[in-house]
């Protein structure tokens, strides 16, 4: 691909929030790093992989309103986090987490490790206590 095929398909890119770096030979054969906007098949992948993990927020969500799940659950799920990750981010031992991913368990906690999840999903306490 030449440096004018490099593709510059905007969507989950634009603004220049995020951008990728392709590699495209120029006049002289040469490679180059080019910055690219986008590409329409990455693009359309990331649409895929967006509506897999909101299909997975929306079923913890029901899981959580049928008390099945903690509010916990689904915020790690909306914050593409798992046990381990969110342990470390709160500090918090990652059996702990588990249990904390039980409704009735999560219902219990004090104020404390409630601040510390927040913090570490960047959200406020009354946010990780619910699911809207």
């Amino acid at each position: 691909m030449t440096i004018n095929e490099v593709p510059q398909d905007l969507k989950y890119m634009a603004g220049g929030v995020i951008r990728d770096v392709a590699y495209a030979v120029d006049e002289d054969g040469r490679y180059q790093s080019v910055v690219s906007d986008g590409w329409a098949v990455k693009n359309d992948v990331l649409d895929l992989v967006w509506d897999d993990i909101h299909a997975s927020c929306e079923a913890i969500r029901e899981q959580v309103l049928r008390h099945e799940a903690s509010p916990l659950a689904y915020h790690m799920t909306k914050n593409l986090q798992d046990v381990s990750m969110l342990a470390a981010y709160a500090d918090i031992p990652k059996r702990k987490v588990k249990k904390h991913l039980t409704y009735d368990a999560f219902m219990q906690l004090d104020d404390r490790t409630l601040e510390r999840y927040a913090d570490a999903l960047r959200i406020t306490v009354d946010e990780l206590r619910s699911v809207e």
